[in-house]
């Protein structure tokens, strides 16, 4: 299970880890596309960690593909987060200091289906997320999809 450190700088302690997610709305925008994780059952954006040799678009929409069966097309970048105070510690002892994307994304086919990762998917509002058990890196992420500014965050 991944856990969330947070303390001043603790970045530091970890590896620099590039990863991105997608933010995928429902036809009338007032819903995102949630997965369920596998590894501790909360709530997230589909997305991952970017492959050696694939772009960032590339990896958002391989991620999204191997989380839910969906194929898209990157719209626009919503934010860059890079929080220094926040370090990703995995069981195997790995931590990373995260550098993640955010991409808004149209669905274009496929239909919704759970992965090796996922065991359960759903398209949410704002409100109905607040009663969910998201992690917490993803909360900023969703809260800058649903602002709808045309300038990319830079967080």
């Amino acid at each position: 299970m991944v856990q969330v450190i947070r303390g001043e700088r603790i970045g530091r302690q970890g590896k620099l880890m590039v990863g991105c997610v997608a933010v995928v709305f429902d036809e009338a925008r007032e819903r995102v596309l949630l997965t369920r994780r596998t590894d501790n059952g909360r709530w997230c954006l589909p997305g991952g960690q970017m492959e050696p040799g694939e772009s960032a678009e590339e990896c958002c929409l391989r991620e999204l593909w191997e989380e839910t069966g969906l194929r898209g097309r990157v719209l626009r970048l919503i934010g860059l987060y890079s929080d220094p105070d926040m370090l990703l510690a995995y069981p195997d002892g790995n931590r990373f200091h995260l550098v993640s994307l955010s991409f808004e994304v149209e669905r274009l086919e496929g239909d919704l289906a759970l992965s090796n990762e996922t065991t359960a998917f759903g398209y949410f509002t704002p409100d109905e997320m607040a009663a969910l058990d998201i992690m917490e890196h993803h909360r900023s992420r969703l809260a800058d999809a649903f602002a709808n500014q045309p300038a990319a965050f830079v967080r």
